[in-house]
């Protein structure tokens, strides 16, 4: 007989870039692999949950605060109801929380990062409250944490003072479409390796106004010669978002016109930024695992990254790390990529080595050890 495993599905629709990706990439590994001992069951169509757009983005508080309510009985009510009419040997849940009921099944859960115990002062107080108790009373029973960097495994158990299993899986990233979308280069006026590119959510731990500030700096030694494209959506909250702060920094530099910020862009669009930057940078201050890093290796990009230690434990010596925080460093390095093509000939080198480290064979294989 097979092993049932019920795979929670729910938080697709609102889940932003990397948990979004990971329970996508996972979904498609399910359907790559044809399975003889093991049956999956998914709680929604993971492609149409992906698309909805109703809880994304700036929605009316009204509406986040429905979201909420309707999170806390979906996680509450109604997937305890699902395992009970199902009766899985194993429960997936990839968004941090598992219901808090005792269920007769093996529980997964899988921790992205420790930001709930590293950075409280984002987070507000009386919520991050009620979800730490939510999660520490879901880990209670026969339950595995899954996450995805050993810097995330540590921090966890050290910061967090976590007592259940702990495994580290390497996630992957999402395989972008073959096609490109041109539309994207000829509405912001780029062309073929003219721009720098971040792409994810104006999160403030992104500290996008660093990069911009590190831009400015570039800008005035090489003026006119390159853009800086921002690609993605605004935080999920206004405590995490760092938006308004970055519209401010380009204005207060006079960088209107060589900061792009795309808002929400598709697939599609997304691959043609990767193909055609010259380089990627990322100088996040916090990440569990940093998938833009793999996605510009795939796409032939040397890649920039702060020293946090989970996008150096990635890029392993295949990116030019800068100091975190530090614009003056990072605006060196946007400087190095331009002017020695030789030396980003090396990175891309190293990148494509590394990227095959990260596939979703292998993020598969590693994860049904655990089923």
């Amino acid at each position: 007989m097979k092993r049932k495993v019920l795979v929670d599905l729910f938080y697709l629709n609102t889940a932003l870039t990397g948990i979004k990706t990971y329970m996508v990439e996972f979904c498609q590994a399910v359907l790559e692999n044809e399975e003889k001992e093991i049956q999956y069951i998914f709680t929604h169509d993971f492609q149409k949950q992906a698309n909805k757009s109703t809880f994304r983005g700036n929605v009316a508080y009204w509406k986040k605060l429905y979201y909420h309510l309707y999170y806390f009985f979906w996680k509450q009510v109604l997937l305890p109801f699902r395992v009970w009419k199902e009766k899985p040997d194993v429960l997936i849940c990839f968004d941090f929380l598992a219901p808090v009921i005792p269920l007769p099944t093996k529980k997964l859960v899988v921790v992205h990062d420790a930001f709930f115990w590293q950075m409280p002062q984002n987070y507000n107080a009386i919520w991050r409250k009620y979800f730490l108790k939510m999660f520490f009373w879901g880990i209670k029973g026969n339950t595995t944490l899954i996450t995805t960097s050993n810097y995330s495994k540590n921090s966890l158990q050290r910061i967090a003072g976590i007592t259940n299993p702990i495994n580290v899986i390497y996630q992957c990233p999402k395989l972008l479409p073959e096609t490109p979308e041109t539309d994207v280069i000829a509405l912001h006026d780029l062309h073929r390796q003219s721009f720098f590119l971040h792409v994810g959510s104006f999160d403030r731990r992104k500290l996008l106004p660093v990069l911009v500030q590190a831009f400015g700096i570039f800008d005035q030694k090489y003026p006119e010669k390159l853009k800086l494209v921002l690609a993605g959506e605004k935080g999920l909250s206004t405590n995490l978002d760092d938006y308004q702060k970055v519209v401010d920094k380009i204005k207060e530099l006079n960088l209107e016109g060589k900061v792009i910020m795309t808002g929400f862009l598709s697939d599609e669009s997304v691959k043609t930024l990767y193909k055609n930057a010259l380089a990627y940078v990322f100088p996040s201050s916090n990440e569990g695992f940093g998938i833009p890093i793999i996605e510009a290796m795939c796409n032939g990009l040397p890649v920039i990254l702060s020293d946090q230690e989970a996008l150096v434990e990635v890029a392993g010596g295949a990116g030019l790390i800068t100091g975190m925080g530090d614009f003056q460093d990072l605006a060196m390095a946007m400087e190095t990529v331009y002017i020695r093509p030789e030396f980003c000939i090396q990175m891309i080198e190293k990148g494509y080595l590394r990227k095959n480290e990260f596939t979703r064979k292998a993020f598969y294989k590693e994860f049904r050890k655990h089923l």
